[in-house]
């Protein structure tokens, strides 16, 4: 069993779906059903009794594993998920027609004058998409909204319709509750360019203010809406993780062997980070990626080392850290190195390479404009939505978080002792 997210599914001997069920952790959550069915329910040991298969499926997120786990009850109707499929007690997100739409959490999908999404399979799963889409798209969330302005509209929440002075507040913001719908439809792409087209109009006219108001909007969404999205893409293909996770290896191979970084598979990737304040309590981070995932087993911590008259700069606890890594003939070498930094720090990492007479591809992810440096030092700028790109941040980022990680650690040490 994987240990990512994702949504997991009890068949029977006939291959009949008896329950749908998410999991922050598939590994874990799916063990508990056989390891203490003691401490499980009358329904659920009947349950477990009678699965003879399980599918999981694994995605990247929490918020994916919400919208999946809500469509595929909605597609099976399994006879476990009860609750579910008597269409009562599960919420549903609606969206009324009225003068000033309103978005609401219901229990029912009755009402036809209004457009309805769900059912959803708990309220904390509709909670969370709403208030993801809520700071994009702003909404009124109750029916009859007093004409006054609400606490929501002071967080920038809710426009607080009832408020509106002129024809051009309506228009606006019944425009926004068409992207809403377009939105959570899936229809990420339509909604992305209807903002973008209409945020030129505005810079066209040395309307500035209102052209950075939509490209937050547009950044917002870029941001948050490829994991929502694509949860909707695991029902037609339930190996797309794996899918994507190859289709952003190839492009980053591709894109180093056509700027003459020669690699041919790229099965492990390391990346290295560093972490201090001023020099202090310094460490450095090695996190692995097996075949574009996280391999945490391999995962390894320095604390950095100094001789007493050395300074203590980035360069040079980068260079220990890659010295000290090398120096392992026990770890299998990675495919493909990466340094957490510009130009300086590959100089740096290349400089102990070439010393040990290590060949191993080397590149570094410049922070801010994110622009990945080869070892000869020269730039490679891509688009944002590259997947070569978003694999190198996404491991970068890691790096990042377990450096931090573990100098928080010391640092809590050092204070505690001191």
């Amino acid at each position: 069993m994987p240990t990512n997210p994702g949504v997991y599914i009890f068949l029977n001997n006939k291959g009949e779906v008896l329950y749908v069920g998410k999991a922050k952790n598939l590994k874990t959550r799916v063990s508990s059903y056989f390891q203490n069915k003691s401490e499980l329910g009358p329904k659920t040991r009947i349950l477990v009794s009678q699965v003879k298969n399980i599918k999981t499926i694994s995605v990247d997120s929490e918020i994916e594993s919400l919208l999946l786990e809500a469509n595929l009850i909605k597609k099976h109707s399994p006879k476990y998920n009860s609750r579910l499929t008597d269409g009562k007690s599960y919420p549903y997100i609606r969206i009324t027609k009225d003068r000033f739409p309103a978005v609401l959490v219901v229990r029912r999908d009755d009402d036809k004058k209004s457009i309805h999404f769900g059912p959803f399979p708990n309220s904390s799963a509709l909670y969370l998409v709403l208030k993801t889409v809520r700071r994009i798209f702003p909404f009124q969330s109750v029916k009859n909204h007093p004409k006054k302005a609400c606490l929501y509209y002071h967080l920038g929440l809710c426009p607080c319709p009832p408020t509106f002075k002129t024809g051009k507040e309506v228009k606006e913001y019944k425009k926004d509750i068409n992207r809403l719908v377009k939105f959570l439809r899936g229809n990420k792409n339509l909604v992305l360019r209807d903002l973008e087209k209409e945020r030129e109009g505005f810079s066209k006219n040395q309307e500035f203010e209102e052209a950075a108001k939509l490209q937050a909007k547009i950044d917002a969404i870029n941001l948050i809406a490829s994991p929502i999205t694509a949860a909707f893409r695991y029902e037609e293909n339930i190996n797309l993780r794996s899918d994507l996770r190859k289709q952003e290896i190839d492009s980053l191979i591709e894109t180093l062997n056509t700027n003459s970084v020669a690699v041919k598979r790229l099965d492990r990737i390391e990346c290295f980070d560093i972490s201090n304040i001023s020099g202090a309590l310094s460490v450095g981070s090695m996190v692995v990626f097996s075949n574009g995932e996280k391999n945490s087993a391999s995962y390894r911590r320095f604390k950095i080392k100094f001789p007493p008259k050395v300074i203590p700069n980035d360069f040079a606890m980068m260079q220990e850290v890659i010295q000290r890594r090398i120096k392992r003939n026990d770890w299998p070498f990675p495919d493909l190195i990466i340094a957490d930094g510009g130009k300086g720090q590959v100089s740096s990492v290349k400089k102990i390479l070439d010393e040990n007479k290590v060949n191993i591809p080397l590149i570094g992810l410049a922070k801010r404009e994110e622009i990945i440096i080869i070892s000869n030092l020269k730039e490679i700028r891509l688009p944002k939505n590259s997947d070569a790109l978003k694999l190198v941040m996404r491991i970068r980022d890691e790096a990042h978080r377990f450096a931090i990680t573990y100098h928080r650690k010391l640092r809590s040490k050092h204070l505690f002792a001191a």
